[in-house]
């Protein structure tokens, strides 16, 4: 891998929460890092202002990552602009929360189509050219609800459960190519995917933590630094709870 200076990062999801959070970890690390976002064209341009003040490298744009032609095209710019790809981290993501007996099929497709074919689509885009460099780096955000469950979550849960297998197959089958595969799986965090959430529902999360409080963007963010780093180079197929010990 080349130095860490001329290392390229990819996220997607990265203009708010815990993927803004690990765009701007993973800037300070000393990447150049290429964004993308599904709406907020505002958001995206203060986050590049806020990053070109640091003198960090970035390249952003509005992608929907369920959209395979999209998606490739992003990653050929990113190579193209910024350098080979060296880590990729795949921080897009939705809810559509309901009951299933309620659930739409629009809200189901949605869910899957966004948080587990988006990763599929990202993690295939990039993966070639990291297995012709032999050298790699692919984080993947499941969630705890894809690890034990959330009611009225059914679709969620399937796609973030979905990520864990994906990641541990896609581990097994490029790890000889010295690439690494690993997964997030974040509790609650304090984002505004979580700021909707009755008061006494937030109370009662926080009684479920062993460590009673919600966690911020920026702790996922700081396990991702170290996933992505050299400290992490005997790490692959793992899944990091980054959840305050709410699954215990």
């Amino acid at each position: 891998m080349s130095d860490k200076a001329t290392r390229v990062a990819l996220v997607t999801g990265g203009t708010r929460g815990i993927g803004r959070a690990v765009v701007e970890a993973l800037a300070a690390d000393g990447y150049a890092v290429a964004f993308c976002y599904r709406s907020d064209d505002e958001a995206a341009r203060e986050l590049e202002k806020v990053l070109a003040e640091r003198g960090h490298r970035t390249l952003s744009r509005r992608v929907d990552v369920s959209d395979t032609a999209a998606v490739r095209a992003f990653v050929a710019e990113t190579d193209e602009q910024l350098g080979p790809i060296s880590t990729a981290v795949t921080s897009a993501g939705i809810t559509r929360d309901k009951a299933l007996a309620l659930m739409s099929d629009e809200q189901w497709r949605e869910v899957i189509d966004v948080n587990l074919n988006g990763v599929f689509n990202v993690c295939r885009a990039v993966a070639f050219d990291m297995m012709k460099r032999r050298s790699g780096c692919i984080i993947t955000m499941s969630s705890v609800a894809g690890v034990y469950g959330n009611p009225s979550q059914t679709n969620y849960s399937a796609a973030k459960a979905g990520i864990i297998g994906f990641s541990k197959a896609l581990a097994k089958e490029v790890g000889r190519y010295n690439i690494r595969v690993n997964a997030v799986a974040p509790g609650y965090i304090e984002t505004d995917m979580t700021a909707d959430l009755a008061e006494k529902v937030k109370e009662r999360a926080r009684q479920a933590i062993a460590l009673g409080r919600m966690g911020t963007a920026e702790d996922v963010a700081g396990v991702v630094s170290y996933l992505a780093s050299d400290r992490a180079s005997y790490v692959t197929g793992a899944v990091l709870h980054v959840d305050g010990g709410i699954a215990l």
